[in-house]
């Protein structure tokens, strides 16, 4: 029976118009199940940042079916939205078999939301053929059109992994873009619980992103946009609570991921059967403060090599999962640039002190963690940088024969910086100071990673224009790294 003949209206329907405006979304999957979310917001853009809700509680009647109909329910319940949590939903579906496709949806009153895709993960132990994933950051609404979102859509992919600045804090007033911005945030700068609610509102009223949430999973985290530009631990704890608290209400995160004040917990591992794991990290929150600012610099005070960009706990709890994996290929998910980027050719350095370039001593410790612990294969997946990248993976940049240890496969922006623009390789000066990078293209786009037991392949997705919609997906080069094959190679 549907869900929308099979349950009854426990809400009357006056007592507010159609909620599903934000779409549907699922997460971090498991074997067993998956997170579904939604939130209910018949005016999305309200001013007090409820989504045009009333302030009772609302019963939200939520199932999974195995057929996109749902006529083959397998599993359901209901979830009470309540206002503290802007009636948002995240229900964490248990007792689904492992490595399955299911179908999911919601009923709230008279309505009934649209059907989103999800998966779960592989039986664990076993070898799956393949993980499909693409790879997206850095989507800022007013510089541009989600085009990206919905092409990564339409392939399909098992599992999409966001990689920060979901959303831009700044506000209609701030124009980036040299011919002025190609659409507007409602409102200023969001600051405020309510002005971060309503920025992730507008953003989820994109038909790119809704479509991108409905096709697959996520797999998301943070960077500083969902915040303010270039944080750490220093800005104010009340602005940062609310950042966090909106984040979570509009994100498909599992229940240990819901803040407590100033902290949220989100740092996380996925596992695909022994295929690979995903290790999500979180290089915003315990971070140490910038020595030298956030930008590039040569930085002349000495950086003290305790010095952590993801705090020792976490810097732990990676180190222990390389010791303690058995997987084919170790992903990690993170927002920043790891591998070196000098952008003097000469004797000196200046690099990003944002980016992982500013904490060496943190990023040694990773490194030569993963080696010690003999993983089999290291792949980094990176945002935040609005530019695809390629890139070995060394223990001593100052070695030009320093030998692959892995690979660092950065994700230009979905809308951030506009269009973008190709640049000549054979004059890319980042490139030739910086032997161990291989790939610099500055359009916009996503990446689409194949894994297989022998080898991870990475196609370099762009869209040629994000000024205005509907722009064709392109591949511009593919990069290939074999199992137990140090180096990457580029196969077009």
């Amino acid at each position: 029976m549907g869900l929308a003949s099979g349950l009854p209206s426990l809400v009357p329907s006056a007592a507010f118009g159609e909620p599903f405006t934000l779409g549907v979304a699922c997460g971090d999957p498991d074997p067993g199940g998956f997170v579904a979310w939604t939130r209910l917001a018949p005016q999305p853009l309200a001013e007090d940042g409820f989504g045009g809700m009333p302030a009772d509680p609302v019963p939200v009647h939520w199932q999974v079916s195995s057929d996109p109909a749902g006529r083959n329910v397998v599993r359901h319940g209901v979830y009470v939205a309540s206002r503290a949590w802007a009636h948002s939903v995240h229900v964490e579906v248990t007792g689904l078999r492992p490595g399955r496709e299911y179908w999911y949806r919601f009923k709230a009153g008279p309505y009934v939301s649209p059907a989103g895709r999800a998966l779960t993960a592989p039986v664990p132990g076993t070898m799956p053929r393949s993980l499909r994933v693409a790879v997206c950051s850095c989507a800022n609404y007013q510089h541009g059109h989600f085009t990206a979102y919905a092409r990564m859509a339409r392939e399909r992919p098992d599992l999409i992994v966001h990689l920060g600045d979901y959303i831009y804090e700044q506000g209609s007033d701030h124009v980036a873009l040299p011919g002025g911005n190609v659409r507007a945030h409602e409102g200023p700068e969001a600051v405020t619980l309510a002005g971060y609610r309503r920025r992730h509102a507008l953003y989820k009223t994109d038909p790119d992103l809704r479509e991108a949430h409905a096709a697959a999973p996520w797999a998301a985290i943070l960077d500083d946009h969902e915040v303010v530009n270039n944080w750490t631990s220093l800005i104010p704890a009340q602005r940062r609570e609310a950042a966090f608290r909106a984040y979570y209400e509009h994100m498909p995160l599992r229940s240990p991921a819901r803040p407590g004040s100033t902290a949220v917990q989100l740092y996380r591992r996925l596992r695909w059967g022994r295929l690979a794991t995903l290790h999500m990290l979180d290089t915003r929150q315990y971070r140490d403060p910038h020595l030298c600012g956030a930008g590039y610099s040569s930085c002349p005070t000495p950086a003290d090599p305790a010095r952590t960009m993801i705090g020792l706990d976490q810097e732990n709890w990676l180190l222990r999962g390389f010791r303690r994996s058995q997987a084919r290929w170790e992903l990690v998910g993170q927002q920043v640039f790891f591998g070196q980027r000098d952008r003097d050719p000469g004797q000196g350095r200046l690099v990003r002190q944002d980016a992982w370039d500013g904490y060496t001593g943190s990023r040694q410790r990773v490194t030569e963690g993963w080696v010690k612990a003999g993983v089999r294969n290291v792949v980094v997946l990176t945002g935040d940088v609005h530019a695809h990248w390629a890139g070995d993976l060394v223990l001593d940049y100052d070695d030009p024969g320093s030998h692959p240890v892995g690979a660092e496969l950065a994700v230009t922006s979905v809308a951030s910086g506009g269009d973008g623009h190709d640049d000549d390789p054979a004059t890319d000066p980042l490139l030739a100071a910086n032997p161990h990078l291989k790939f610099h293209l500055r359009r916009r786009g996503y990446l689409m990673v194949l894994v297989t037991p022998g080898a991870l392949t990475a196609d370099f997705m762009t869209v040629p224009y994000v000024s205005t919609p509907g722009a064709a997906a392109l591949t511009a080069a593919t990069f290939t790294l074999s199992d137990l094959v140090d180096g990457l190679h580029r196969q077009a």
